[in-house]
């Protein structure tokens, strides 16, 4: 039986993160993957939905008639953007797989990465068993970290069959686009896919909007935003609407919709797409073997080591989507580092999983990071909001692209703390980053005034979001009420 300081089930953000910090410290790991490597973050999740965004993106920008040109001509083969997609994933899968070999036991003495093929099951606290396609071995671990991931929620009285009805892992089978689909879930992943496949304009697209507004969690403003983005893109929402069934026919589906009124609607589409959330893969893990537990969800209960059990000397670890945090790629991949370095005696402060950017790739792109209204409410936090419209960025307007917003939430009890933020529109995902910084850091509203922006640059709305504050703003809100808005709580 082969010895390891630390073996990780799953190639994903967390066990790929994990496996390289222990390199780091010298150590020798065991990387085991069941299936494809770097699981759902690089195959049927964040790197192919996204490539597939880009692409549309890129497709509705041909096709605009309101910039001066007009493309001729413009086409769109759903393989060869599905071969676009795979491509993408499999530059970096190879770039993966030439980072293990790199690291194999054949090339160092110290710090190297033996990678198993196949299902990981413990048989108790230090030795898993793992059945790969050539047969049984079994490995004993120093420590173990459980990176499974998780899968798309299932819907029991709709099963997937990946032909007309389909979860985000069986998009990628389609050889066409269809001309007509239904997204049952209004959340984030059902809200991209029905950017995406609006923006290639091959396709009807319908959302079933369960919760009243898409994005729920968001403030209404924001859910608002992005609900009229998807409208005006074509996208037909269905408000306050429940699927009672769906009745299958030879070529296509007939979806019948109750709504809140009493009125029902049936509505013909060829593939439906199940988009209802997430949930754990810790199924045959062995888990019994070892007195774990997993919650109904099953999601694992973890420390703020992110170790399963809080005895002294648990040697038994989870990262990621398993461990039922935030389901984002860059928490995974500090939850694997943090572990690792917790297990050799370089651990840092607890996680803090409050401020960690959120990236949504709707029409424009949306991103978030701390608090929102709704939750400071709920938790009784006097604070202030500023929203600064794009319409007033040079920038913006120069792209012809003035859809989006920067909406900056500050402490309204005198200390200037920044409490959170959400933006849209072009450059978001990159600039939130210095909000999230500002907020990990704890800088105070008035030090960020001490910094220019340069011009013409989409920065420069939070720039005048921030003056607003201080009634320093060039422009100000008497002037655009509809473009700057103020708004001030406090628990009664």
């Amino acid at each position: 039986m082969t010895k390891f300081d630390l073996a990780i089930i799953g190639s994903g953000p967390g066990g790929f993160a994990a496996t390289m910090r222990a390199v780091d410290f010298g150590k020798n790991v065991c990387l085991i993957e069941a299936g494809h490597i770097g699981g759902t973050g690089i195959m049927n999740g964040p790197l192919t939905s996204k490539t597939m965004w880009e692409l549309s993106v890129d497709y509705s920008i041909a096709a605009a008639v309101d910039r001066g040109y007009r493309a001729s001509g413009l086409q769109v083969d759903y393989n060869m953007v599905k071969k676009t997609v795979l491509s993408a994933a499999k530059t970096k899968q190879y770039q993966m797989l030439s980072q293990i070999e790199s690291f194999s036991a054949n090339n160092n003495d110290a710090g190297t990465i033996t990678y198993k093929r196949g299902f990981a099951k413990f048989l108790d606290r230090n030795t898993l068993q793992i059945e790969g396609e050539n047969g049984t071995e079994t490995i004993e671990a120093d420590y173990i970290i459980i990176a499974t991931g998780s899968r798309p929620r299932e819907l029991p009285e709709l099963p997937v069959d990946q032909k007309q009805i389909f979860d985000s892992d069986g998009l990628l089978n389609l050889d066409r686009f269809p001309e007509r689909m239904m997204i049952l879930g209004s959340g984030i992943i059902g809200c991209e896919f029905a950017t995406i496949f609006s923006n290639f304009k091959q396709t009807e697209v319908h959302l079933l909007d369960k919760a009243h507004r898409v994005i729920p969690f968001e403030d209404d403003d924001v859910s608002d935003f992005v609900s009229n983005n998807l409208e005006r893109n074509g996208v037909i929402i269905h408000h306050t609407a429940t699927l009672r069934n769906v009745r299958k026919a030879k070529d296509h589906l007939e979806v019948v919709l109750d709504y809140d009124d009493g009125h029902s609607q049936v509505v013909e589409v060829d593939i439906i797409l199940i988009s209802i959330g997430r949930d754990a893969n810790t199924k045959g893990l062995g888990l019994e073997n070892v007195a774990i537990k997993a919650n109904v969800k099953g999601y694992l209960h973890i420390n703020e080591e992110c170790s399963i059990g809080d005895f002294k000397g648990c040697n038994i670890f989870a990262a990621g989507d398993v461990t039922g945090q935030k389901a984002l790629y860059g928490v995974a991949e500090e939850q694997g580092r943090f572990i690792v370095e917790a297990i050799y005696g370089k651990s840092a402060l607890p996680l803090d999983y409050s401020y960690m950017p959120t990236l949504m790739f709707f029409k424009p792109e949306l991103a978030s990071v701390g608090a929102n209204e709704k939750v400071l409410r709920d938790q009784k936090i006097p604070y202030k909001a500023i929203y600064y419209s794009n319409e007033l960025v040079n920038r913006a307007i120069a792209m012809r692209s003035t859809k989006g917003f920067v909406k900056i939430i500050v402490s309204n009890d005198g200390t200037e703390k920044i409490l959170g933020m959400r933006a849209a529109g072009p450059q978001a995902s990159a600039f939130i980053v210095s909000i999230a910084y500002l907020i990990n850091s704890d800088i105070r509203l008035h030090e960020v005034l001490q910094s220019i922006h340069p011009h013409p640059s989409i920065t420069e709305g939070i720039q005048e979001c921030i003056r607003i504050f201080y009634n320093q703003s060039i422009y100000k809100p008497k002037a655009f009420p509809s473009l700057i808005k103020i708004t001030e709580w406090k628990p009664e």
